[in-house]
């Protein structure tokens, strides 16, 4: 493979949901479908929803190289914690950013971008 091959996913007009380059996933940031649930609710469909695009990319969440989350509203720190805890695997927690701000959709109360590495 040519070492400066990109592979998108999901490509549309404004973004694409993944790139690989070079053995590494970049995903765009992941936000909840059904916004009418809490936090944790968000929080879980979103982590389902990276778990299905590392799958898709040939990686998995034990291959997480970054994780940065957004809220909006710091509040719900302790639910999103709730949810990553029960998802993320034993003993392979990754580097991870948390920090507030304002979201595209005002009833999303969670973004989560994540950079894994193929295998």
């Amino acid at each position: 493979m040519q070492e400066n091959f990109v592979r998108r996913f999901d490509v549309g007009p404004r973004l694409s949901e993944v790139a690989i380059h070079n053995g590494v996933a970049y995903l765009a940031g992941q936000v909840p479908e059904d916004a009418t649930q809490d936090i944790r609710g968000q929080a879980r469909q979103v982590l389902a929803a990276v778990d299905a695009l590392l799958a898709r990319a040939g990686s998995s969440k034990s291959r997480i190289l970054l994780a940065q989350i957004f809220l909006a509203d710091l509040a719900d720190f302790d639910g999103l914690n709730e949810a990553w805890d029960e998802w993320v695997p034993t003993g392979q927690a990754p580097p991870r950013a948390t920090v507030q701000a304002a979201l595209a959709n005002q009833d999303w109360r969670v973004e989560i971008v994540v950079t894994a590495a193929l295998g």
